[in-house]
């Protein structure tokens, strides 16, 4: 899968991303639709890297995965903003 963030750049998560890190973005691909509050989502996203895959502990996240959570957490909060409006 290619991933493009905000400021145009594209990620092979099967090339720059490790397994583990895979797996972790899978949850938060998930978490991203379903949370409530970007501190929520940041806290998942913590939770996540500390307990790695199927608990195998830490997983440090390379400079890839982080601009990825970030472009994540831009998806979320533009959620929440349009939820908000509608309300």
């Amino acid at each position: 899968m290619v991933i493009t963030v905000w400021n145009g750049r594209s990620f092979d998560t099967a090339k720059d991303l490790t397994a583990a890190e895979r797996h972790i973005l899978q949850k938060l691909f998930a978490w991203k639709t379903m949370v409530k509050t970007a501190e929520e989502f940041k806290a998942q996203t913590q939770r996540a890297l500390e307990v790695g895959w199927n608990d195998s502990g830490p997983v440090a996240a390379s400079p890839a995965l982080d601009m990825i959570i970030q472009h994540l957490e831009r998806e979320v909060a533009a959620r929440l903003k349009d939820t908000a409006a509608r309300s």
